[in-house]
């Protein structure tokens, strides 16, 4: 009991009010009260303040802004920054100090539009790196999220590299710069390219100051076309044109190097300000010339392959970048002119024999005919003159027709050597180009490599036995099958052909005869060597007259001697008389006849 202490009661103290559960102060509540208010910011409705995350799980973000209750944001309002923690600084745009449930209502999305295009427009102001977030694709590139404005990201700006995938970016928050802003339409457009391209500028200089012609760098595949490779060097860019891919011949680059591959290239050109930079990849190792085998000469046979065609020959790979070309008189032994395509093909293997080589130039000429023997070496084995064979029609002159009787055998009949008896004017009257003709060998001419060939002499001469039908004077049916200035064409038996002069055409009534009149006519000359008959209608009824008119003649002289007693010297003086102008009459038939 020594150790307690008196204490004294408080003198004012309301006993009372503690007895009813009162608090005991000495403040009023109106007074604490506005203590309390004066603890807590002044805020209104829709106006944008900052606030501090207090609070954060995967849906909703708790933010403190002072007030006497604290507001909650659906956390994808944040979603263009992932780095979000408690302790952050936000803006938030106030919507209501209260709803039903009390509950202060805060957004973020509405306190970044507010204030967004300032922000914008300060950011470009000011090349301000911003986070945006990369909402979707669209056509050219991609939408993105900056303080709540949906701006354009052009395909172009996203890299320094081209981009062949778009999606994998879709959903990523990045940063970027402002690049170009349309008041009027309220449009902006952002780069995240830009960022890198300054850091990469400067590389680029580094690099450049440093390339030498021969130096190999290791470079990645960066674009691939039809003419060559883009390679990146490390923020500087080179070409390797498709004819410095490889040492033999590339039809397509994606056949030697693939996208993003990394490969060793050398410099082989650029310009004054190294803005071109020329790369080799096939310079690194040995042309393949240098390794050809060292024993192989002139006369040797090769394999390969068709790599190039073209009308005048086709250049065969014997291995890689070591081409040959068969020149198209190298592929038969035939002299006409022929396409290179009518031997062979691109892909096609062929065996060929070595013409020519040199190694300085790196050139090789081959041959495929050689292969083959000459057939003209033996030609007169072959083909002796008078023997027959079959020979395809190649081409028409008009003095002939030019024949293949084998690949490298070539031949011409002439236009008289067709027919014994058709009178041919051009050959393609009488065959066409690549028929079968028959043939009989007359004559070899192996200097130029050529043959004179006959049709008609594989039949008998059938001129032989007309020779015996149309004799000189006889007399035989025929009909005008074409008028010409000098006379009439004339159809006669056995598929001969005569000719009239017009003055022969004269009928007994003193009319020509006309196309298509079918007529006698005598027989006035025979040529067998140029198969040739000359025809007469007209002397068959003077020759006629003529003879009547010599009968009568005939008669009258021998009255004449009966009348008159005459010696005998005068008798025979008259007879030989009259057998001169019996000889003459003959002579001036036989002259006319001639005309």
């Amino acid at each position: 009991m020594e150790n307690l202490k008196n204490v004294a009661p408080i003198d004012d103290f309301n006993w009372e009010a503690y007895e009813n559960g009162e608090t005991v102060t000495n403040v009023s509540h109106e007074d604490l009260e506005k203590a309390y208010d004066g603890t807590l910011n002044k805020v209104n409705d829709r106006e944008v303040v900052d606030g501090t995350v207090i609070a954060m799980n995967k849906r909703e973000v708790v933010v403190n802004i002072g007030y006497k209750s604290d507001g909650i944001i659906p956390l994808n309002e944040f979603r263009y920054n992932p780095d979000l923690k408690i302790g952050d600084t936000v803006e938030v745009y106030i919507e209501n100090q209260e709803d039903k449930k009390g509950q202060l209502v805060l957004s973020h999305r509405k306190a970044r539009a507010t204030r967004s295009w300032d922000r914008v427009n300060a950011a470009l102001e000011n090349e301000e790196i911003i986070k945006g977030y990369i909402k979707c694709r669209t056509k050219g590139g991609m939408i993105v999220d900056v303080f709540g404005i949906e701006a354009f990201l052009p395909g172009s700006q996203i890299d320094v590299k081209p981009i062949r995938d778009y999606d994998v970016f879709v959903g990523k928050t990045m940063e970027f710069k402002v690049v170009k802003i349309n008041q009027e339409f309220k449009n902006v457009v952002v780069s995240h390219k830009a960022l890198i391209e300054a850091e990469l500028e400067q590389q680029k200089k580094e690099i450049i100051g440093k390339l030498e012609k021969g130096q190999v760098l290791e470079g990645t595949v960066k674009n691939i076309t039809s003419y060559g490779v883009f390679i990146d060097l490390g923020g500087v860019d080179g070409l390797i044109h498709i004819t410095d891919l490889s040492w033999g011949r590339v039809s397509d680059p994606k056949e030697v190097v693939e996208l993003d591959q990394k490969l060793n290239v050398v410099i082989l050109d650029f310009d004054d300000e190294k803005k071109r930079i020329a790369l080799g990849l096939k310079q690194l190792t040995p042309h393949p010339w240098d390794a050809l085998d060292t024993d192989l000469k002139v006369g040797d046979k090769v394999k390969g392959k068709v790599v190039v065609m073209a009308d005048y020959g086709a250049f065969i790979e014997i291995a890689p970048g070591v081409e040959g070309l068969i020149h198209v008189s190298e592929m038969s032994w035939s002299q006409h002119l022929r396409s290179a395509q009518d031997f062979m093909k691109v892909g096609d293997e062929v065996e060929a024999v070595v013409l020519t080589l040199d190694r300085e130039e790196r050139k090789m000429s081959l041959g495929i005919k050689q292969l083959k023997q000459d057939p003209w070496e033996t030609i007169e084995e072959k083909y002796p003159v008078n023997s027959k064979h079959t020979a395809k029609v190649r081409n028409f002159t008009n003095f002939g027709v030019f024949v293949e009787i084998e690949e490298g055998v070539d031949g011409l009949i002439h236009i008289s050597d067709l027919s014994w008896t058709k009178k041919v004017k051009h050959p393609s009257e009488f065959t066409q180009i690549g028929a079968d003709i028959e043939v009989q060998v007359l004559e070899i001419d192996k200097e130029n490599r050529r043959l004179s060939l006959g049709h008609k002499q594989l039949e008998e001469n059938p001129w032989d036995v007309f020779e015996t039908v149309f004799t000189v004077g006889s007399v035989h049916e025929g009909t005008i099958i074409e008028m010409l200035d000098k006379g009439a064409v004339v159809a006669l038996p056995y598929g001969v052909e005569g000719f009239a002069t017009p003055k022969h055409l004269v009928k007994e009534d003193g009319t020509q005869a006309q196309l298509d009149e079918k007529l006698e006519f005598k027989v006035i000359e025979f040529n067998k060597d140029a198969k040739r008959i000359i025809l007469s209608h007209s002397r068959i009824f003077e020759d006629v007259a003529k003879a009547e008119e010599k009968a009568e003649k005939k008669a009258t002289a021998k009255k004449n001697t009966k009348k008159e007693d005459a010696p005998m010297i005068q008798n025979q003086a008259a007879s030989t008389t009259l057998g001169d102008i019996d000889a003459l009459a003959a002579l001036k038939e036989q002259l006319e006849g001639k005309k």
